[in-house]
């Protein structure tokens, strides 16, 4: 007779098997209550064995089975490994039946990545569920940081099996002849050392180019492609925020296509058109953007009223130029958004749509879609209604030009006191939010100015004041409104989402506010991290804080499940403010159309749920992408700004914020520079410095400490401009 763990693997084995748990598998294979102890003993032996694992809601499936494999992104890290992240709404991941809660991320060694790039769609097998190997066999020296490692506890490892979609097939390089060898060389460390070409190329050794991939088999072999953009050489102005644009396979120039499309546009307004809507061109309607802003996506208007507060929220009518199934709209969508990179603005649309037809310029008249929204004298939305509207701004107001005018009473004259009315609804509405429980996580950016040659010059102090924030939430109150008015109404939307923390990260960052002496409620009560949030607000570590926190929070990104907005605290909440710019709010904009007081003779195509599923997808993509590039492109132009300095001579001192304690030595932050980078133990001041674990601490021996939320003045050693990471020594 066979034994219940025998019995169990043959179970599993079955093709036809589907994931089990304890009380199915003994139903299934009619075992007595009195002998089911044993079968838990027995799937207990076989799971330490490693020949079954228990997956999602404690099923259980044979190990190295179809089960284990999974579709997802894979991302690459300097050191040359790389973080695979499972895609939850997957079908053959959810067939899976393993806790995607639990292994949100699997650790893949360099060495398993197989022709993988960065940000691609694969295929990998999970070979690791518990502790991996190489970790559970390590011999940890006193005080090691395992968290810090790959392949923790919390996560599993596996191989990549397949690539199922480049994310961009583009690879940029250097074009390299030697003697009859000619090849690119890559910027991306994780590729092999060359890339073959098929097609002669006109470039020059030494110069960046872009080369479209057309086959790569073995990671053991040289990926194979053309030349297909000459990008130029590498010390020539924009050469490389241009090579980081086509590394994120973010296109450039429109085809000519979409071109023509833009171009055919008419900028007069048909009569009929004008008559049906809403017109409020007399009224003191205005736009309020940074000072060198060309595509201007919104105006408001607040009126007081005997009940309350009227605010109107006037957002370009894209929908009315780009219509679905046309070049323009598929070309938007591809794009997703635009991208706004150190040096330059790569639009969704074209010039003629995106900075003249659709930008609500003053003085000329411009279609809107409009949300008109009553507030109570408590700032309570009491109803909203939206219509198709015509305007002509009166004013185009820098953020400065509006500053400047809430600060001083009397000032501005009717624009000045348009102004502050907004204003005060905007102080009331902010204060309401946060007392609802949203987090306030917003803190002060640089902008670095860039000379006609691409040479950084500067370093500026991005400021947050009452007129950012008055349009902030003008903007999030129209978002709210127009989410719920579709949900009301059932209708298909592209939601904005950002789901609720994971708790292990909350209390990884918990631990470390309690490190920089803070003390910290249960931080799965957002009151809790409010209040956190509030005790460190002015103080030196409050940035650090804030972006310890968001690293606990996932990501936002698009739906067409209304999931929530844990950030912002909605229940609903959409982007419908920026056509322009987000495609995410064009596909709002057309479901909205039959909920208008004035709906156009014949609505646009919404797409059904399973296309707009598809489009949510793609979106959060295209946003993440161009996201990396912005960030890339700032922290390369940061780091040549860093060497001009070194070279200067000068070696001047800056003050500098401890933002994490490790082994290897601590990470600082530049104050007023925002830059991060390390200092060594071998570059702190003079003495025998050991490192302390338990306090995050560095100690010497004659009593001097440095830790996590120190203060020091540093100066520059070393700045990586390939790695885009610098070294200092503190003074």
């Amino acid at each position: 007779m066979k034994s219940i763990q025998d019995r169990l693997l043959a179970l599993m084995n079955r093709p036809s098997y589907q994931p089990m748990n304890k009380s199915e598998l003994a139903r299934n294979l009619e075992i007595p209550s009195n002998d089911r102890a044993e079968m838990r003993a027995a799937l207990n032996r076989l799971v330490r064995k490693g020949k079954i694992v228990m997956g999602k809601k404690s099923r259980y499936s044979v190990r190295g089975s179809k089960r284990e494999e999974l579709v997802g992104t894979l991302r690459f890290n300097l050191k040359g490994y790389a973080w695979f992240f499972p895609d939850s709404d997957d079908p053959q991941n959810i067939e899976a039946g393993l806790d995607l809660d639990k292994y949100q991320r699997v650790y893949i060694s360099g060495q398993d990545t197989d022709v993988a790039m960065d940000g691609d769609k694969v295929l990998v097998l999970i070979e690791q569920q518990s502790t991996p190997h190489w970790h559970k066999h390590a011999k940890h020296k006193r005080g090691n940081d395992r968290r810090n490692k790959p392949g923790s506890d919390e996560n599993a490892a596996g191989r990549v099996l397949q690539v199922i979609e480049r994310r961009n097939n583009v690879i940029v390089g250097t074009y390299v002849e030697q003697g009859k060898f000619k090849y690119v060389q890559p910027d991306e460390r994780s590729l092999p050392a060359s890339v073959e070409l098929t097609e002669d190329t006109d470039a020059k050794s030494g110069q960046k180019v872009a080369v479209e991939l057309e086959s790569w088999d073995s990671p053991f072999a040289s990926p194979i492609g053309k030349i297909v953009k000459v990008i130029g050489w590498p010390d020539d102005p924009g050469v490389d925020v241009v090579s980081v644009v086509h590394k994120h396979g973010i296109k450039m120039e429109f085809p000519s296509g979409v071109s023509e499309e833009a171009e055919a546009v008419s900028e007069t307004i048909p009569e009929s058109e004008l008559e049906r809507r809403e017109d409020w061109r007399d009224q003191l309607v205005l736009t309020v953007d940074p000072v060198d802003a060309k595509d201007h996506d919104d105006a408001v208007l607040v009126k007081k009223t005997k009940s309350g507060w009227e605010l109107a929220v006037h957002i370009a009518d894209v929908s009315h130029y780009v219509k679905p199934g046309t070049l323009l709209d598929e070309e938007a969508q591809r794009r997703g958004n635009s991208a706004y990179l150190v040096d330059r603005v790569i639009p969704m649309l074209p010039e003629k749509l995106s900075n003249n037809v659709c930008s609500l310029r003053p003085d000329v008249d411009r279609l809107t879609k409009c949300a008109i929204i009553q507030f109570d004298e408590a700032g309570n939305r009491t109803s909203a209604r939206f219509c198709d509207a015509v305007i002509r701004s009166q004013a185009k107001l820098a953020y400065e030009d509006a500053q400047e005018m809430i600060e001083n009473d009397g000032t501005g004259g009717e624009v000045g006191d348009a102004i502050r009315l907004c204003a005060t609804l905007a102080r009331m509405l902010r204060k309401k939010r946060f007392a609802e429980g949203a987090l306030d996580l917003g803190f002060a950016e640089v902008k670095i100015v860039i000379d006609d040659k691409g040479v950084p010059i500067d370093v500026k102090k991005m400021v947050s004041d009452e007129s950012h924030q008055m349009i902030e939430e003008c903007m999030l109150a129209a978002n709210e409104a127009v989410a719920v008015g579709l949900k009301m109404q059932r209708k298909n939307a592209i939601h904005r989402i950002h789901e609720a923390p994971d708790f292990d990260k909350l209390y990884e960052f918990s631990e470390q506010a309690r490190a920089l002496g803070y003390r910290v409620g249960d931080l799965t009560n957002r009151t809790n991290i409010q209040k956190l949030l509030d005790l460190v607000t002015g103080k030196p570590n409050e940035e650090m804080l804030k972006l310890g926190l968001l690293k606990s929070l996932k990501r936002a990104a698009y739906s067409t499940e209304a999931l929530g907005h844990y950030g912002l605290s909605k229940m609903d909440y959409c982007h419908f403010t920026s056509p322009i710019r987000r495609y995410a709010d064009l596909v709002i904009h057309r479901g909205l159309q039959s909920l208008l007081t004035n709906p156009p003779a014949e609505p646009d195509r919404n797409p059904k749920l399973a296309e707009m599923s598809e489009v949510a997808r793609h979106i959060s993509e295209t946003e993440r992408k161009s996201a990396e590039a912005e960030n890339e492109s700032k922290k390369m132009k940061m780091m040549e700004y860093l060497v001009n300095i070194a070279r200067s001579g000068d070696s001047p001192e800056f003050d500098a914020l401890v933002t994490d304690v490790r082994r290897m030595g601590m990470f600082v932050e530049i104050t007023d520079l925002k830059v991060k980078g390390l200092v060594k133990p071998e570059d702190m001041p003079r003495g025998d410095w050991y490192f302390e674990n338990h306090s995050k601490r560095y100690e010497s021996t004659d009593g001097r400490e440095l830790g996590l939320g120190d203060r020091v003045k540093v100066e520059i050693l070393w700045v990586d401009t390939e790695r885009n990471q610098v070294d200092f020594r503190i003074v």
